[in-house]
């Protein structure tokens, strides 16, 4: 099918169309899912599931070492040049492989701490043994994802998370109909080895046309260039869900395990649409930002970006909000605590996507030292606003938290990046 041809001479509105046709599926699969997690294990149920999802966005950072931006940059800068590509997976290599046995050995000798800490119980041991056992996939996965986004292959990337996400779901659906919210929690730990095999399968052949397995040699001549990433990933990716870990347990301890499954459906909710620029982030944003070298040029496709997406998220938000009690009646039935936050969640995650757009320049350009900064004031503004405004607003608070700090994140971006173009100017 042919699309239309204002949407074929735009990228990022090529982008998005072809994305929104995969969410459009995944919401609506998900949809049905969680009504039936959410009427089979509950709000106590809900929580847990956010808590092992947390922890598989963690290893996501540490099983490459951060690595996963750093390739879709140099690959987008490189994707003609072999040597040079040879050079940084040669250095990828030894650092997927130093992640990946930390990673599984952190879980694997620590399973017993891990689940008393983030579940008050050992009986959830096993998943960290799981977790541990995956790792080395989840690295794999990790890899191989990051070269489909740096050649900004938006259809592979389309056609992969589609098949891998209705694969994972179904293994959601054996492991809820056969063992409940133990099967569920084993067919999420597994997601990622999912992932990694249809990975394979529609991508392995390219990928051999840009990763010359045979030329490899282990060796460290990207190690400075990527350690940055690996310093950038930590905190971006390691610390936000760290703080998600420890503000859920705060919920369920202060308050009750209910209040926490609230916050983590609304949650699981906003990360579903926030899918859509997650895609055009690596497929289209990091790559473009990584070959743009003026602020002519920079504030004229931050503007494009803009124009293009704001008016459709700004629209799909509405839409959500105006139907918010039907959205809880049809999947969270029962889940009435979830109504008040839906306001303050989705005020917050249209100013996150704004500043999100002009934040990955720090990715683009490594410039280390702003994204570090400015990810740190955001991590601490939700930390102490959350612990703060959970005292006077009960679970509503995190949500307010949550738009507090992204307006004043927003604010912080904007005089970093002018800042970092008045002094190239001045240079």
């Amino acid at each position: 099918m042919k699309l239309p041809k204002f949407i074929s001479n735009n990228t990022v509105l090529k982008i998005t169309s072809l994305n929104a046709v995969v969410i459009t599926i995944r919401l609506i699969v998900s949809a049905i899912i969680q009504r039936l997690l959410a009427v089979t294990v509950g709000e106590a149920g809900i929580a847990s599931i956010g808590q092992v999802r947390n922890v598989l966005a963690m290893l996501t950072s540490t099983t490459t070492l951060g690595t996963f931006s750093g390739i879709v940059k140099y690959v987008a800068e490189f994707k003609t040049d072999q040597p040079e590509l040879s050079k940084l997976f040669s250095t990828v290599s030894i650092f997927t492989i130093i992640g990946a046995i930390s990673s599984a050995a952190v879980l694997f000798f620590g399973a017993d701490f891990l689940s008393q800490y983030l579940f008050n119980s050992i009986n959830y041991s096993y998943i960290f043994q799981l977790l541990a056992v995956i790792s080395p996939f989840i690295a794999m996965g990790r890899v191989v994802n990051a070269v489909v986004s740096g050649l900004s292959d938006y259809k592979r990337y389309a056609k992969i998370e589609l098949i891998s996400y209705l694969l994972a779901t179904l293994a959601i659906i054996i492991g809820l109909y056969t063992s409940e919210l133990k099967g569920v929690l084993i067919a999420i730990a597994l997601a990622p080895f999912i992932q990694l095999v249809v990975l394979a399968f529609v991508f392995g052949k390219t990928l051999n046309t840009y990763v010359k397995f045979k030329s490899l040699r282990l060796n460290l001549i990207y190690k400075n260039k990527l350690l940055a990433f690996t310093l950038m990933s930590f905190v971006s990716t390691f610390l936000l869900n760290y703080i998600e870990l420890y503000i859920r347990t705060l919920v369920a301890d202060e308050i009750n395990m209910n209040e926490a499954g609230y916050w983590t459906a609304v949650s699981f909710i906003s990360k579903n649409y926030m899918v859509f620029a997650t895609g055009l982030f690596t497929l289209y944003v990091l790559p473009k930002f990584a070959s743009i070298h003026t602020k002519h040029e920079f504030k004229n496709e931050v503007l494009n970006i803009y124009k293009t997406i704001l008016p459709i998220f700004g629209l799909g938000m509405i839409l959500v909000y105006l139907f918010r009690n039907l959205i809880i009646q049809l999947i969270y039935p029962d889940f009435t605590g979830m109504e008040p936050l839906f306001k303050w969640q989705l005020l917050g995650d249209f100013i996150r996507l704004g500043a999100l757009v002009l934040s990955h320049q720090f990715l683009a350009k490594r410039l280390v030292k702003s994204f570090v900064i400015t990810e740190i004031i955001s991590l601490g503004l939700f930390f102490v606003l959350s612990k703060l405004f959970i005292q006077y607003y009960g679970t509503e608070g995190i949500v307010i938290a949550h738009f507090v700090r992204y307006i004043i994140y927003f604010i912080i971006v904007v005089f970093v990046i002018k800042g970092y173009y008045g002094s190239k100017t001045k240079v």
